[in-house]
């Protein structure tokens, strides 16, 4: 296990972020504090950064050094970003935060700034080419990647606190000569990235002012589950997102659900740079990522001690890996219930029960790995546990929808409650609805099949005899426990079969 402390020192604002990384349960976010320090207002006409800004940086600085000597962290790795690369006196800068708070601030090139944001993506999203943005106080950093791999990368010279000061200073927020020319210069500074236009493909949104706008829209459509990691909004919910900060007057901003307090000044500008970055690609999906520069700095730091630790392209399956453990899953369990799973699909689809898609075959096997995951927390809610807490849970590398889709396999106990949890969404039409049952019922058999955890079980086929359908169920040891569990959930089965099923337990 390694404890990091990162300290991420942007132009908006300065964030201390402590993470834990154990091999079984993946990297783990311990504590997240906050500080807004606006250092970019703090430089002068000449790029040099005033006394005042320099104290409130290092008072930051020492309160964050308290906290994480108190997490017992082993390492704290200050960063810098535009505010300070971009000061004339950095050096300076340097030197009094190591004297008065014994930090060594690394200040990152721009170009190191996209590289992580970049990182962080790729090991926590599944989209294999898209676009990143990381909107900053000071400074914009774009990358576009292509099979995971990093294609293209560039920092640009603006963020959303320089935007403020270039076109709204002394404006009200949403003053539409600074939108206009705000949009004018954005779409010039976009378009002077000979790579970026007409890519079509997904752009992947990073920072705070994202964070912010996804959920903004998240509380305006009243959304059901927790989480903006992976959601995805269209042209169009940008648009409306816009519409609702232009038109809204600057002193009846903090009522907007889902905005921060620290960002109601600069936040129109953000919108502004994502609805033209959307047009300028030709995006096909504008995606959130939680995960940004600490998060890849984080995963570069730990993977020097721990090789193994990260795979960009198993993100879903090491993230569905990381939730069983943390909620104390036998591997052991969810293997063998997985394989009585799978068996038993393709003996139901040989005999034309079945009929589904790859990606929901997919979907039943990677819920029978978390089947019943609430029973952590208590046995007689297990199946409500399991459904909030795989539906608000943060699941890399997987769609809302489906991660949704996966907590209504998981935690099948019947029709009634099935439909009880999918309410809350309203997301599944009737049809979508059955074949969650179905495949949820499966799971729930196959569970049954290995109730005790000894593997009894060691194969199953479907016959039709004698006008009736037998289901063999081969064992090795003692199925006591199996039998009786088997025999009373068959009648889940037996609605997908529509006719009885008898169940044979043979030894061999």
């Amino acid at each position: 296990m390694k404890r990091i402390g990162l300290v991420d020192i942007g132009s908006n604002t300065i964030r201390l972020v402590l993470f834990e990384y154990d091999e079984n349960t993946g990297l783990k976010e311990l504590q997240n504090i906050k500080a807004p320090a606006r250092l970019a207002r703090f430089l002068n006409e000449d790029n040099e950064m005033e006394d005042e800004g320099i104290e409130n940086l290092i008072s930051i600085l020492n309160s964050f050094r308290q906290i994480a000597e108190k997490y017992e962290v082993n390492d704290i790795y200050p960063v810098a970003t535009a505010a300070i690369r971009q000061s004339v006196n950095v050096d300076e800068i340097l030197e009094r935060v190591e004297a008065e708070v014994g930090m060594k601030i690394k200040v990152i090139s721009g170009s190191e700034e996209a590289y992580y944001g970049y990182h962080a993506v790729v090991h926590t999203i599944s989209n294999t080419d898209a676009v990143t943005i990381d909107i900053g106080g000071g400074s914009t950093e774009l990358t576009y990647f292509e099979d995971k791999e990093l294609i293209h990368s560039i920092s640009l010279p603006f963020g959303v606190v320089t935007l403020k000061s270039m076109f709204f200073d002394g404006k009200d927020h949403n003053d539409k000569k600074a939108i206009s020319e705000t949009e004018k210069y954005v779409k010039e500074q976009l378009k002077s990235v000979k790579w970026l236009a007409k890519r079509k493909v997904p752009i992947l949104a990073i920072g705070g002012s994202a964070r912010n706008i996804a959920r903004i829209h998240q509380s305006s459509t009243n959304y059901p589950i927790a989480g903006v990691h992976g959601y995805s909004m269209t042209s169009g919910d940008l648009k409306e997102v816009y519409s609702l900060l232009k038109n809204t007057k600057g002193s009846d901003l903090d009522d907007i659900d889902g905005l921060s307090k620290d960002r109601s000044d600069i936040i129109l500008p953000s919108t502004i740079v994502f609805r033209t970055i959307y047009n300028v690609v030709k995006a096909d999906e504008f995606k959130f990522s939680r995960k940004g520069i600490r998060e890849g700095m984080a995963i570069s730091i730990i993977s020097k001690d721990y090789p193994a630790a990260f795979d960009k392209h198993e993100v879903f399956n090491d993230s569905l890996i990381e939730l069983a453990n943390d909620f104390k899953i036998k591997p052991s369990a969810a293997k063998r219930r997985t394989e009585l799973a799978e068996r038993l699909f393709h003996e139901l689809e040989k005999h034309e029960f079945t009929d589904f898609e790859k990606h929901e075959k997919n979907l039943m096997k990677n819920a029978a790995s978390l089947f019943y995951l609430g029973d952590f927390i208590d046995r007689d809610a297990t199946s409500q546990h399991t459904y909030y807490l795989i539906s608000n849970s943060n699941i890399n590398g997987i769609t809302h929808r489906d991660r949704v889709k996966i907590a209504l396999m998981a935690s099948f106990k019947n029709k009634t409650l099935l439909k009880f949890y999918a309410d809350e969404t309203d997301w599944f039409d009737d049809d979508e609805l059955e074949d969650i049952l179905e495949l949820g019922s499966i799971l729930k058999f196959a569970n049954a099949l290995n109730v005790s955890d000894t593997g009894v079980v060691k194969e199953l086929y479907l016959e039709e005899e004698d006008d009736e359908m037998v289901l063999t169920v081969q064992y090795k040891g003692d199925p006591i426990a199996e039998e009786y569990q088997a025999n009373r959930q068959k009648k889940h089965i037996e609605k997908m079969i529509d006719e009885d099923m008898v169940i044979k337990f043979t030894e061999i």
